[in-house]
């Protein structure tokens, strides 16, 4: 079956299976009900996000919402690990890097961006503890002492703002209370890994709570460079991040929250690897050894930033008004990196691994940055049958990007620097009601208007190509502007307590972004406004008396003008393009049960079909040597890209955790293991068999023992245990460069909670 018919096919086939998953959850809950002794006395906590800005028990928001909290999320971060971890670990979620630990890149449904400019926009964004961080390095800032990860699916436009078509991931972080509490967590593992987290709390007065939150990793260097001989010359890094929080509460109508926090980040930059890929294959080269690599450029990254923000409620009898007031700034950032992936060149020999037609050793820097939002909001307080809030946003960013290029063969000079600025300003409106036509069936909807504009520069004062003719170029201007509306409209019949179905329709855009990096270039693209259109149907229902939650939702989008980034190609080059139109259509799955009163498990699964649809739309591939699969374009040295997925956009993920318990002594004994599955994936935008990544496979598995009600805890752990391979991302422009997944780790932890 092809493309064209396959996806129309697989959504009618859900919709069939959403309607027989409904009768059977209504089934079962009546045969629940009907039975009056429960089987077991464990049963599920209810989950609360605020996907749309307040409180909601998460089976009673009528959209795409999974939640991720407690014990799940503490292992699935053992060890200290990265944003990244939460990849294929949420249904529809990928996140990947070329930058290593910072720079992740989201994708929700298969809708991302490749784009590895400081300056890349994403559809996917990220907001922590109510405020958005925009640029893609705020984005990798650490994840502990938090309360709960939501990942709210499909377009967010109406409630969170203008880069929201993909979906948004909320970090929200345990707030100050009155009740004094806290932990430590320490862990020692493979690498000489040293993680420690913990966090303090509870009242300063009556009137005032206060959390300070602190987070400390490093990893030795355990990657050896064959190039200069040195053993563990590369793969470590030292991290530390701090939050603190200042609350106010007085028990009357007015409530403060005060957020300071920031992060400082020394270590190695991700390790390219050239020639990894067996040419004709997608398969690693015979001698591939993860311990080794062989490079003659330096591998560094820094990274400090510094943010806060100020949440201040007030409440009358009918009405809340809030104020939500962030600042974000990266204050230093310099990421360098050896990108050819070898030493030497063809015509400097010696050089290897394999083909080395240039040298390649780039860095790029944040020598500013600030981010400045601020958002009001009016709403009613959730009683009677018609609820509503009002708002304003305005944000603000100013930002300098540095790009540099060096000279590895004569000593690592720099030869070639290029810088761009960028302010940007949006202000928007939006407005969101509820409304209850019976007990039974309750109605959603929101409209947003937004105003974006952006002023650019950029410009290249020295050229890395001067040898052959190629100078400085610019100043190059840009001035992208726009007007766009979002809004979503949805409704919800509950079939009883505990199922109720919905439906919903969303439209969101992404405003103008501008791609102007001029190391290897000498224009500046810009990429006009991408809208998305979207609605999905869904189930959500408790089963077995509270004991089990399955969660089901259909879904199909279509992207008009979908900004996208030809990432790299035969001149190293980024270029945004606009796709005339881009079709999706999938489904997903999370569930979460009690088998036995020890034996918990979740699982997720989700299936995203994507696929480009322009027939005339045309970029670069690879200039590095691989296997085109996609027809030659109009122009010479392009190829069509009609008809294929988006890239890191895999059709198939699964995860799934099992957690068995045996009570011993006073305290308990448990396993806790866990799995997460992609199917392959398009690295880039063109299809090729070199740049095509593998079915990926990743568990992990912990074992402790826990006493003292719980506060207490002793446990080893295991990532990545199965110590799987894979390529997941690769470099195209020079030869058959790639860089692969973490190894295995393991450690052993201690909690102590209070």
């Amino acid at each position: 079956m092809n493309r064209e018919c396959r996806s129309p096919f697989v959504f009618l086939n859900i919709l069939v299976l959403i309607a027989f998953s409904s009768s059977l959850a209504y089934a079962q809950t009546a045969e629940n009900e009907e039975d009056e002794t429960p089987a077991s006395s464990k049963t599920l906590e209810s989950l609360t996000v605020t996907a749309q800005k307040r409180e909601e028990d998460i089976q009673e928001v009528p959209a795409a919402v999974v939640a991720l909290t407690g014990e799940k999320l503490n292992v699935l971060a053992s060890g200290g690990l990265d944003v990244r971890f939460l990849s294929s670990r949420l249904p529809s979620l990928q996140i990947e890097s070329s930058f290593g630990r910072v720079f992740p890149r989201f994708y929700i449904r298969g809708f991302g961006n490749t784009d590895f400019d400081l300056n890349a926009s994403q559809p996917v964004s990220l907001v922590y503890d109510g405020v958005v961080q925009e640029n893609p390095i705020l984005k990798g800032f650490p994840i502990f002492d938090l309360d709960r990860i939501e990942n709210l699916l499909g377009p967010q436009g109406t409630l969170f703002g203008r880069n929201t078509p993909a979906g948004i991931v909320k970090f929200e972080s345990a707030r100050p209370t009155q009740t004094r509490d806290g932990y430590a967590q320490l862990s020692y593992g493979k690498f000489n890994n040293v993680n420690f987290e913990g966090a303090i709390g509870g009242a300063l007065n009556n009137d005032w709570s206060a959390r300070f939150s602190a987070y400390v990793q490093r990893r030795d260097d355990w990657v050896d460079n064959n190039f200069t001989g040195e053993q563990n010359a590369l793969g470590g890094f030292s991290e530390a991040a701090a939050r603190l929080q200042v609350a106010y509460n007085n028990g009357s109508n007015f409530s403060a929250l005060f957020n300071l926090h920031g992060r400082t980040l020394d270590g190695t930059a991700r390790l390219f690897r050239a020639n990894i890929i067996q040419p004709g294959t997608n398969d690693l080269v015979a001698d591939f050894n993860r311990d080794d690599i062989s490079i003659d450029g330096l591998n560094e990254q820094e990274v400090d930033s510094v943010g806060g923000s100020i949440t201040l409620d007030y409440q009358t009898d009918r009405l809340t008004f809030s104020s939500i007031t962030g600042f974000e700034s990266v204050t230093d950032f310099f990421s360098r990196g050896d990108v050819d992936g070898g030493f030497g060149a063809v015509f400097a020999p010696p050089s290897g691994p394999g083909l080395i037609p240039f040298t390649a050793e780039t860095a790029d820097g944040l020598p500013s940055h600030f981010q400045f939002s601020q958002e009001i909001r009016i709403a009613s307080n959730g009683e009677g049958q018609f609820n509503w809030q009002l708002g304003a946003y305005y944000f603000h960013e100013d930002i300098t990007i540095d790009s540099i290029s060096f000279d590895t063969l004569a000593g690592d000079v720099e030869n070639g620097f290029a810088f761009q600025e960028q302010q940007t300003d949006t202000i928007a409106f939006f407005a969101s009601a509820d409304y209850d036509v019976s007990e039974r069936f309750k109605l959603r909807g929101g409209f947003r208007v937004s105003h974006d504009e952006k002023d650019f520069v950029a410009e290249r004062t020295v050229s890395p190509l001067s040898f052959i003719g190629v100078g400085p170029i610019g100043p190059l201007f840009a001035n992208p502007s726009d007007t766009e509306y979002s809004w979503d409209f949805s409704a919800t019949y509950f079939i009883n307590n505990d199922v109720s179905v919905y439906g919903r329709l969303a439209r969101g855009f992404r405003a103008p972004s501008i791609q102007g990096r001029l190391l290897f270039g000498d224009v500046v693209s810009v990429a006009d406004t991408e809208t998305i259109f979207s609605y999905e149907a869904g189930i959500k229902s408790l089963l077995a008396g509270g004991r089990a939650r399955l969660n089901f939702t259909v879904f199909r989008y279509v992207v008009d003008d979908q900004q996208l980034t030809a990432v790299g190609g035969g001149n190293n080059f980024n270029t945004l393009v606009n796709a005339d139109r881009t079709e999706a259509a999938g489904f997903e799955l999370d569930a979460e049960a009690f088998l036995t009163d020890d034996l918990v498990v979740t699982a997720g699964l989700s299936y995203n079909d994507t696929e480009i649809d322009d027939p005339n739309l045309a970029i670069q591939p690879c200039g590095g040597g691989c296997t085109v699969l996609d027809p030659a374009g109009p122009i010479d040295g392009t190829v069509l890209i009609d008809g294929n997925p988006l890239p890191q956009a895999p059709e198939w993920v699964f995860n799934a955790t099992a957690r068995y318990g045996i009570p011993v002594g006073a305290g308990e004994v448990f396993i806790y293991t866990d799995w997460a599955y992609r199917s392959s994936v398009n690295f880039f935008l063109y299809e090729s068999t070199e740049f095509t990544g593998d079915d990926l496979l990743e568990g992990g598995l912990r074992i402790g023992y826990n006493w003292n009600f719980g506060n207490q805890e002793a446990a080893v752990f295991v990532r990545n245990i199965t110590d799987n391979v894979t390529i997941v991302n690769g470099i195209d422009f020079n030869n058959l460069t790639g860089f692969v997944n973490e190894p295995r780790t393991w450690g052993v932890e201690y909690t102590h909670r209070f």
